[in-house]
């Protein structure tokens, strides 16, 4: 059975933010809101933890799975960027974005694409998820909370609860977060490439 903590969209409670981290190095797997959506989120190290991850969404590791970063310069560590490609980030980011870039020696194998190597990444505008990462210490592994079959997020926290309370370990209700998903940018092949139209605006891309 999960936890379910109410944490505030705009002031998280610290204690209940050390708590959810607490849950996350222990191999839990997290429900937690997002600028886009709900998103399900566990440690980057954790073989299991991925493996639950993507049990829940039934998704084979041919789909990109994202980290969420702090800040640029910490999707540098993770992903190869050239200097233009640095630029655009620098403009869109915080946002609802992810961007898909070739990952470096940092991302453990298991985490990005079979044959491309690729890893998606983001850097989120949103005080819950900054909280996580600033206590957390490094990226959190992410997909959005797409249900099997479904093609919208889910998007209320206690509908999640009904549906998700035996599969993950934490459910963190911080409010509606909409169903709208990020705009999707691959920047692997020098040009930006939009693979999905979403939240995030993607003019003159």
């Amino acid at each position: 059975m999960s936890q379910y903590f109410e944490i505030h969209p705009d002031n998280p409670q610290k204690r209940l933010i050390k708590q959810a981290v607490d849950i996350i190095h222990k191999g839990g797997v997290i429900v937690y809101p997002t600028d886009s959506s709900y998103a399900l989120g566990c440690h980057i190290g954790d073989k299991n933890a991925v493996t639950r991850l993507r049990r829940i969404r039934q998704i084979d590791d041919k789909h990109n799975l994202t980290l969420v970063c702090r800040d640029l310069s910490e999707i540098a560590t993770y992903a190869k960027i050239s200097n233009t490609d640095y630029r655009l980030l620098k403009s869109l980011t915080p946002g609802p974005y992810t961007f898909i870039l070739p990952g470096t020696s940092e991302v453990p194998r298991r985490l990005m694409h079979p044959k491309r190597r690729h890893i998606g990444l983001r850097v989120m505008d949103h005080p819950v998820v900054n909280a996580l990462l600033e206590e957390l210490g490094q990226p959190l592994i992410s997909c959005t909370l797409v249900m099997p079959g479904e093609e919208l997020p889910v998007t209320e926290a206690e509908d999640i609860r009904t549906r998700l309370e035996k599969q993950v370990d934490l459910i963190i209700d911080g409010g509606h977060c909409g169903i709208e998903p990020t705009t999707v940018i691959r920047l692997t092949d020098g040009v930006p490439d939009v693979r999905r139209h979403g939240k995030g605006k993607a003019h003159g891309l």
